[in-house]
């Protein structure tokens, strides 16, 4: 019996696609920001109410320097897993247009491992039991953002105020699900809100001026079970959280305290080719290995079912 030698090539240009690919659809990295380790497991800090302090810096005349007592964090273990999907090229295609077939072929892939990030971020942030007591609500048949009676206005303000007081900290980061978004803007609350002070539509940046959220976005992806039964993959809900800002050409860290974060191995993702048996058939493989991680549920607050 013969023994099958697969040759792969990671190829550098479609690697550097791979890493600037991105989908209007997918908004799980703003609640979980890309960070990137050097080993596949480890343990990473977790961040209570007491991270986000605002320390006494001021100092008088003479004085004694501050001095700041550390504090012993807590730390979650993280395993990253590896995520891969080929795409076949037929020869008879490739002698065709080679280089635009490997360039559909890599947005494909990452499209599929994308789609796959996206909604294991949705399941961690839309799990009540991921958040502390107090920081969630559900709502019901009379509450539901799409019943007459309902109050989102100070749902969402309750949310805001929730985080303020447990980290010191405003939320800057909404998603809604695409469902919850659809209510919300034609909820009679805010129409009335901004009928005399504003014009046109309400837009996720309508949003964010009427909550003084810096960052609005709508969960828009739908994924597809086994059965052909498609769903939303953010449901019906809100989030809340505070997430750090990415300061311009620095990479973040996993020290900064945040809500979440999705921990990626560094120099990852890649993209290589192999040719399948028989050499008539070349693959494009996307390869990425990650695990989305709440590292600061206090940082966030979860409004669950939006609509009845």
């Amino acid at each position: 019996m013969s023994h099958l030698s697969v040759v792969r090539v990671v190829d550098p240009v479609l690697t550097t696609l791979a890493r600037g690919y991105s989908n209007n659809e997918f908004v799980g990295s703003a609640l979980f920001p890309e960070v990137a380790i050097e080993k596949e497991a480890g343990k990473v800090p977790q961040f209570g109410k007491e991270a986000f302090k605002i320390y006494n810096t001021e100092r008088g005349l003479r004085a004694k320097s501050n001095i700041l007592q550390p504090e012993t964090n807590t730390t979650i273990d993280v395993v990253l897993t590896e995520h891969d999907i080929s795409y076949p090229i037929d020869y008879r295609e490739a002698n065709e247009d080679p280089m635009p077939r490997k360039q559909i072929a890599t947005a494909k892939v990452q499209s599929i491992i994308g789609l796959r990030k996206e909604y294991k971020q949705a399941v961690l942030a839309n799990t009540s039991a991921n958040y502390p007591s107090g920081s969630k609500v559900g709502l019901t048949t009379t509450a539901c953002w799409s019943a007459s009676t309902s109050t989102p206005i100070s749902d969402i303000e309750t949310g805001i105020e929730t985080i303020r007081t447990k980290t010191g900290k405003r939320p800057n980061t909404m998603v809604l699900g695409a469902t919850a978004f659809k209510v919300l803007r034609r909820h009679a609350s805010i129409i009335d809100l901004i009928r005399y002070t504003m014009k046109g539509v309400v837009t996720t940046e309508l949003l964010s001026m009427i909550f003084g959220i810096e960052t609005v976005k709508v969960g828009d992806a739908i994924y597809s079970t086994d059965a052909n039964v498609f769903a939303d993959v953010w449901g019906d809900n809100c989030i809340l959280a505070y997430v750090p800002k990415q300061e311009s050409n620095i990479p973040r860290n996993e020290f900064e305290p945040s809500f979440g974060y999705n921990f990626h191995k560094k120099d990852m993702p890649l993209v290589d080719t192999y040719m399948g048996e028989g050499g008539k058939v070349e693959y494009v493989r996307s390869t990425d290995i990650f695990e989305p991680k709440i590292v600061g549920s206090s940082a966030g607050y979860f409004i669950e079912n939006a609509v009845a």
